[in-house]
């Protein structure tokens, strides 16, 4: 230390003789005094997920000489189970993507930092973003994630499939009846899946419930939200009148799927996919067929629909680099440019003065999805929050049910039944050791 301070001395006497002004001789030994850092990052995504994050971390290192980012990333199922092991033994990266299905699990295994410092010493700028937009990533009062984008439940059509199929697109108020007809329609006409669900049946069927005024989980988190299992049954019959109609795809078709490219919407294999309304800008790049984004059916779409933290970036308490991290997400919220290369991928900015500042670098297409989350924001403010311990046991039992149904195992009552018994067991259990 005494001989970094020496050095530097020197430097600035040579400095002020050869007439450099002051303000270049800080800036020179700031930049002399920084320690070198190595930033560790990782993220699940698409390809042009991956590709803009390497020019958003190239700029990010521009910025920041001393700060270098090592980065990593996978599809999502690869990307939980590289994750896992590296929480177990304190290896994590210093910057994880996060999701509010995995964040209440993580944060209760004291695994990430609370980043409420960061934000109150101004490390992490939040001035231009909303309380209720910054509580997605809030569990209590600690904030264990911070939001990149908002994402809303949607529906991305194939304009002209669909209309050479039934003659029209359906009306943004449509209903389930309506769904179920158009779906069936295309089959029929076209011979192919008339819908496909992806493969977050979770998803689907929390925003069928909450359409109808219910919810997947109990407000406390140890239990179910919905009383009815009627509800349940309601909708996987549905699911299996498509599935007879072969208007709907079974699990053996999709689960190998990994990656919007192979996907039976990018093959014409279908002309209706559900999705979240950031996904729409990876459909648009891959693809140069005239596509849509239309809200999901039911009449309760106004309840049914709000807004989701579309992921986060979380830093854990292992990290050696917190600061360089919290500088790193500073950037990532905030940087006008480096928005510009992302153009809401990652859901709508958080930042209503990023926000302001990017209508002149967005397709037709990137407008669609920013004035569809808007508008669902001007009608319904609610920005949903992390899951219940147990979530990921729970979404994992619907899943299995969900394919036991559509292979004709089970009912839908017997599934009902099943998941109702199974998740509260899971639900109750883990709230108990919580507390």
């Amino acid at each position: 230390m005494k001989k970094l301070l020496f050095s530097t001395m020197s430097l600035i006497m040579v400095f002020v003789a050869s007439g450099c002004d002051n303000l270049n001789i800080l800036q020179f030994v700031k930049g002399k005094e920084q320690e070198e850092v190595t930033l560790r990052i990782s993220w699940w995504g698409e390809q042009p997920r991956h590709d803009y994050t390497l020019k958003v971390i190239d700029l990010f290192e521009q910025k920041y000489p001393h700060i270098n980012v090592e980065s990593d990333y996978a599809y999502w199922d690869d990307y939980w189970q590289r994750l896992a092991p590296l929480a177990v033994t304190k290896q994590l990266p210093d910057i994880i993507q996060m999701d509010l299905l995995y964040l209440r699990t993580y944060s209760e295994n004291n695994t990430l930092e609370d980043l409420t410092p960061f934000v109150e010493d101004g490390v992490i700028g939040t001035g231009e973003v909303s309380k209720d937009i910054l509580s997605g990533g809030k569990i209590d009062d600690h904030l264990y994630g911070i939001p990149l984008g908002l994402n809303v439940p949607a529906i991305v059509v194939d304009r002209e499939q669909l209309i050479s199929a039934v003659g029209t697109m359906p009306n943004t108020d449509w209903t389930w009846d309506e769904y179920e007809d158009i779906a069936a329609k295309v089959h029929e006409k076209l011979g192919i899946y008339g819908t496909n669900e992806m493969k977050s049946v979770d998803v689907f069927f929390s925003y069928y419930l909450t359409t109808l005024g219910e919810s997947l989980y109990n407000d406390t988190g140890n239990g179910l939200g919905y009383e009815d299992d009627q509800l349940f049954i309601d909708y996987f019959n549905m699911q299996l009148r498509l599935l007879d109609k072969g208007a709907f795809p079974r699990a053996d078709v999709t689960e190998k799927i990994n990656g919007i490219e192979y996907g039976l919407f990018m093959n014409k294999l279908t002309p209706m996919t559900w999705a979240y309304s950031n996904q729409y800008i990876s459909f648009s790049e891959a693809t140069e067929r005239d596509i849509a984004l239309i809200p999901p059916p039911g009449r309760g779409q106004a309840e049914g629909l709000s807004l989701k933290p579309s992921m986060l970036f979380s830093v854990p308490k292992s990290s050696k680099n917190k600061h360089a991290a919290a500088q790193f997400i500073d950037f990532f919220i905030n940087d006008v440019e480096a928005n510009k290369m992302i153009k809401g991928e990652r859901g709508v900015p958080i930042s209503s003065a990023v926000v302001e500042q990017m209508a002149d670098v967005l397709s037709d297409d990137q407008k669609k999805m920013f004035e569809y989350v808007e508008s669902v924001k001007n009608n319904n403010y609610i920005v949903e929050m992390a899951d219940p311990l147990g979530a990921t046991e729970v979404v994992n039992l619907l899943q299995d049910i969900s394919n036991q149904i559509l292979f004709k195992h089970i009912t839908p009552s017997d599934g009902a039944e099943k998941f109702r018994i199974g998740a509260t067991n899971i639900l109750e259990t883990k709230s108990s050791k919580r507390n």
